[in-house]
């Protein structure tokens, strides 16, 4: 992140209902460059006043130099007109060159505060939001601010400085012209307003309606969304859906480019005639005997009023694109201001060494606080460090919720869990991180090398250590055969890959990271019988030693664990050893008995047969 970023203060101000929400935040996001920004003002203000020079070095030639034949201080004033457009030009490259610089490097701030933010929310806020909306919200919404952000400032500044010289010049010339030009300003900035509010509207939903195509776009032309797509001859449907996703864009766009086109029409054409009648009002009053105007001072007026109408136009756009520009700013600072749940303690315990016992105490969890009954209850279990703890279950009964409180995926309502006495919640994130490996039944795979996914657990890993840990899991063959060895790129999720060779890549990460304790999560529930047995291998070398919980759907591979307890409905109904349950002949053995039934075959069968006939005796 830029240095400069860490100067804002991203904090929400109050709210104030007669001010256009969160204008005082967005003149904020400028704090850190307001030396440069300085700058640049000083450069816009005297472009501005060099630029107003021109007319009256135009009224001197046309009512001095030219009638009375003074070729010297005719050449004089040309080369002072000159002078003024090249100074006006230099001006004006070096204020762009420093506004687009602090313009992006606002927008990159916005980029990486919003990034920053959305890696510190909980799982539970991508568990309900699409993919697609937060891409949006990044690429689209501060993308489309960087006309506001770039050159608003300078904009603005430019063209107020060239309005109050330009009035300053005119009244100098004649004040009754000048009144009479400015009658009409009041109501043009009336008109821009109501136009700026219309445009704020459209582009709320215009820019919603961006994040629902993104998100179509994620999640259709991903790997997975093509194979699905493909595979259940869809692919029809959702082009129709995106062209109809996209022609409601297209709707929202011409709406957004024509709202007010025409009242701001008329002020141009306004503004366009304002010459030929101060041309003809000059011709009348001359006419009837009225005051005399010379050429000079005329023409001058007139290219002075010019001078006042552009920037006075370009004010009103500017505070039309502001107004609409907002309604970009809001959605950005929605995801600041969302809350992070799960936050680092000011002063967190940090942990040198990691034995590895984990308890949970009595802990209670709910996804949904207003949920009437908890998802985990009185759950209260103990691992020793380098033991091992199976929890299996029902579909739903709260095993991966479980799980998911030791890395602090999620924090529990009630009770603690705690890794060497102390609550998770009190250690640092990255004592946590380094204590705690998650290998689950969905690896992700970046789409780079098979090094740079190795290396992502470790960044200083050597090209040794890369190998040791892939022979450790049993994968380092099949790598070096590939024609680029470390240096193949794996594909999207790992598409190059078999499911099995994934979470044997993924087993190779977590045994660089050598975490003292170790979640399994299913980890080999997708897999057919013979890749699960090379799979389980590799699991058993990288949990030796290590304070193991293993999250089980097929139980043959937790018959060894030093203590399996049964889930049902978030509460514990059964603990003990695999015989020790079995002979029970409650859950467990139903259980047991479920994953015999469904063994495929040709395939080892889950529970030896003496344990089935046993089980069928008993039942």
């Amino acid at each position: 992140m830029n240095p400069h970023s860490r100067d804002i203060d991203w904090t929400p101000p109050p709210k104030d209902p007669e001010r256009p929400a969160d204008v005082r935040r967005i003149l904020r996001l400028f704090r850190p460059y307001r030396w440069r920004l300085t700058v640049v003002l000083l450069l816009v203000a005297a472009s501005s006043l060099v630029s107003i020079a021109s007319p009256f070095l135009l009224r001197a030639i046309l009512d001095t130099a030219i009638p009375h034949g003074r070729t010297g201080l005719l050449s004089l004033l040309a080369l002072g007109m000159i002078a003024t457009a090249v100074i006006t030009s230099v001006f004006g490259v070096l204020q762009t060159l420093i506004s687009t610089t602090v313009g992006q490097r606002v927008m990159h701030d916005l980029r990486a505060a919003v990034y920053a933010q959305l890696q510190r929310m909980s799982l539970s806020f991508f568990t309900r939001t699409r993919t697609g909306e937060v891409q949006s919200r990044i690429a689209n919404d501060i993308g489309g601010m960087q006309a506001t952000v770039t050159n608003t400032a300078t904009s603005i500044v430019s063209n107020t400085t060239s309005v109050i010289a330009s009035i300053v010049a005119m009244l100098a010339l004649d004040w009754r012209l000048t009144v009479a030009s400015l009658l009409l300003l009041p109501v043009f900035v009336s008109i821009s307003r109501r136009v700026g509010r219309e445009r704020r509207k459209i582009t709320a939903q215009r820019q919603k309606q961006m994040a629902a195509m993104s998100a179509i776009v994620t999640e259709s032309l991903s790997v997975s969304g093509i194979l699905l797509g493909r595979t259940m001859g869809r692919a029809d449907s959702l082009t129709r859906a995106f062209e109809a996703e996209s022609e409601q864009l297209v709707s929202l766009e011409v709406r957004s480019d024509m709202a007010g086109r025409w009242r701001m029409s008329t002020i141009s054409i306004v503004m366009a005639a304002m010459p030929a009648l101060i041309y003809w009002a000059a011709g009348i009053a001359l006419h009837f005997g009225g005051p005399t105007i010379s050429i000079g001072t005329l023409v001058a007026f007139v290219s002075l009023q010019q001078g006042l109408f552009r920037p006075t136009v370009s004010l009103l756009q500017t505070g039309v694109q502001v107004q609409t520009s907002i309604a970009l700013f809001q959605r950005i600072f929605e995801y600041l201001d969302l809350p992070v749940e799960i936050t680092e303690r000011p002063d967190p315990i940090r942990l040198e060494e990691v034995r590895g016992d984990v308890r949970f105490e009595n802990v209670d969890f709910r996804y949904d606080a207003d949920a009437s009954e908890p998802n985990l209850s009185s759950v209260d279990v103990t691992v020793p460090a380098g033991g091992s703890l199976a929890i299996v279950g029902a579909t739903g009964s709260g095993k991966s919720t479980l799980s998911y409180l030791v890395p602090r995926l999620y924090d529990v309502t009630a009770g603690r869990v705690t890794i060497d006495g102390v609550d998770v919640r009190d250690l640092s994130f990255d004592t946590l991180s380094r204590a705690v490996g998650v290998v689950s039944q969905e690896t992700y795979l970046f789409h780079a090398s098979v090094a740079e996914n190795l290396r992502f657990a470790k960044p200083d890993a050597t090209d040794e250590e890369l190998a040791a840990a892939a022979r450790a899991a049993q994968i380092h063959d099949h790598i070096a055969a590939l024609p680029d060895g470390y240096d193949t790129v794996v594909g999207e999720r790992g598409y190059r890959f078999s499911g099995g060779e994934k979470q044997r890549l993924a087993i190779a990460r977590t045994i660089l990271r050598d975490p003292p304790v170790l979640i399994l999560d299913e980890a080999t529930s997708a897999l057919d019988t013979r890749t699960e047995h090379a799979v389980q291998d590799a699991i058993d070398a990288l949990a030796a030693g290590r304070t193991t919980i293993t999250i089980a759907h097929r139980l043959s591979t937790v018959r060894d664990a030093d203590q399996i307890v049964v889930l049902d409905h978030g509460r514990i109904v059964e603990r003990g050893k695999h015989d020790e349950l079995l002979a029970m002949g409650g859950r467990y053995a139903e259980l047991v008995r479920r994953d015999a039934r469904l063994a495929p075959q040709d395939a080892e069968p889950a529970a030896p047969k003496q344990e089935l006939a046993a089980l069928d005796a008993a039942g």
